[in-house]
């Protein structure tokens, strides 16, 4: 990411941020003279104790010196979570501008966790790379999902696919909460990765190939582990109710695994099993 493309992302990440807050929450004001939803800029400089020219400047975009006290006043002032607060970091301080280094990624995993995703038996399991691609997977994300070893290498990358396979798109009942979750790591990614031109080329194919991509973006969500609560209606097993959880693989890989486990009380582990050994006996 050069620097002009991160102090867009800056910018619209302050915007988005500054627009979800409800003033009268904050005791300012309401009525007729908003223009715009949300915070006004000289609210956030006030709630932040800097200069409303400062910080106008900041969320121009505009290549300003920043220190960490002053993010810190700014992420309160704008409510950020944790993972919203190193995400500000990133953009605004350039901490890894210099340390990302142009390598092969990793496409392979260890015995290790193929091991675990051959245990994850009926909870469909995806490992991914910083791009997201996909690089593991177990046969019960190869039944509910896709089988993936009939896709390209080069293009099972896990947010182009769920972005432009029909089959994705009519599996998931709420299609765009089952996507937010996913964009919202690969954003934690992209503000780590701020060196990798990779993201850049990525963000602008999806954009060319589907508008609603663009939108959802803007929405700027960040999160290691979203809490996600998905229902499938699967063309085979009918209605299928899971968690997902998302855990970060340590070590010198950024893999990321992706567990959606079935929601206890449903009746969706039992189908897996019974509908996956149908289909091992067939």
């Amino acid at each position: 990411m050069n620097s002009k493309t991160r102090l867009e992302a800056l910018s619209t990440f302050l915007k988005s941020k500054r627009a979800n807050i409800q003033p009268q929450s904050l005791g300012f004001p309401t009525g007729a003279r908003r223009r715009t939803p949300g915070l006004r800029r000289e609210e956030v400089a006030q709630l932040a104790g800097v200069s409303t020219t400062w910080y106008t400047w900041l969320e121009q975009g505009r290549d300003i010196k920043v220190s960490s006290s002053v993010l810190d006043s700014i992420a309160t002032a704008l409510q950020l979570n944790n993972d919203e607060r190193k995400y500000l970091y990133d953009l605004a301080l350039e901490a890894n501008t210099n340390v990302y280094k142009q390598e092969v990624l990793q496409t392979k995993i260890s015995p290790s966790l193929e091991k675990i995703l051959t245990e994850l038996k009926y909870c469909p399991s995806l490992i991914t790379d910083r791009h997201f691609q996909i690089v593991g997977w177990n046969p019960a994300a190869a039944y509910v999902f896709l089988d993936f070893e009939q896709i390209p290498i080069e293009q099972r990358n896990l947010i182009r696919l769920v972005f432009t396979r029909k089959e994705l798109r009519s599996l998931a009942v709420n299609w765009e909460h089952f996507v937010k979750g996913f964009l919202s790591i690969f954003r934690v990614y992209y503000g780590q990765y701020m060196g990798d031109e990779w993201y850049t080329q990525f963000l602008e194919e999806m954009t060319n190939l589907n508008p609603e991509f663009e939108s959802l973006w803007q929405e700027n969500q960040v999160s290691m582990a979203p809490e996600v609560l998905i229902e499938f209606r699967h063309s085979k097993a009918g209605k299928m109710l899971f968690n997902l959880s998302s855990l970060q693989v340590h070590g010198n890989t950024d893999f990321w695994c992706s567990i959606f486990t079935p929601v206890e009380g449903s009746s969706t582990e039992e189908k897996l099993k019974r509908r996956m050994n149908k289909s091992e006996k067939s």
